[in-house]
């Protein structure tokens, strides 16, 4: 399993950061995730063989949120 932190900007309420905890979790491949609106960064774990770190770029920004690079 591999970890990722990414940064996100947009997230405004709790509804926000729940609603991307639940994209993020429908992800194939993922095995955690975890959303902070304080901190504004997700962190996921999951099986690089299945998934890729583009792969939440877009889920992320599909869902109205900007990924930070």
């Amino acid at each position: 399993m591999k970890k990722v932190e990414i940064k996100i900007e947009g997230m405004h309420c709790e509804g926000c950061s729940k609603r991307l905890t639940k994209v993020l979790s429908n992800v194939e491949g993922v095995n955690m995730v975890d959303v902070s609106l304080e901190n504004k960064l997700a962190h996921i774990e999951y099986d690089e063989a299945i998934a890729k770190l583009e792969d939440f770029y877009e889920v992320i920004e599909d869902a109205g949120f900007e990924v930070v690079k």
